[in-house]
């Protein structure tokens, strides 16, 4: 018996989702901004990784002050996508390359690439944490 009652409740255990979700294009509004999310090309999703609800932004800038303008303590543990510039495919954007001199949503700039490669020769090539620094440097 005590067997058969465990076995439910593990079947009934929700298990935390931590891949993309599906993006709504021109109906999903920035968690941050409220715009519409439709560049394909710099949107970005946060999921948080304890109740896997996902949070939209149509530009990286957005998604940056809005962790520090809410004070989002799980920040550090996000799961974060954000869109290829080139292809439009989701990569992890903690390991993604940025350059700094594009036109984004909401100019801050800087747009993602999967591969260092595929940034001009003589662009500015920065991290995700210089991203988040400079972000928040902007808005003081």
């Amino acid at each position: 018996m005590l067997l058969v009652i465990g076995m439910v409740f593990l079947a009934c255990e929700k298990k935390v989702e931590t891949g993309v979700a599906e993006v709504h294009w021109d109906r999903d509004m920035c968690s941050r901004c409220v715009m519409v999310v439709s560049d394909r090309k710099n949107t970005v999703q946060v999921r948080n990784p304890d109740t896997s609800k996902t949070y939209m932004f149509d530009d990286i800038g957005c998604m940056a002050l809005w962790f520090e303008e809410e004070k989002i303590e799980w920040k550090n543990k996000a799961i974060i996508w954000v869109t290829d510039s080139e292809s439009g495919d989701f990569i992890d954007a903690r390991v993604a390359f940025y350059d700094t001199n594009n036109i984004t949503p909401m100019a801050y700039g800087f747009s993602a690439h999967k591969l260092k490669d595929n940034i001009k020769q003589g662009e500015e090539i920065i991290s995700y944490d210089e991203v988040i620094n400079r972000v928040t440097k902007m808005s003081k």
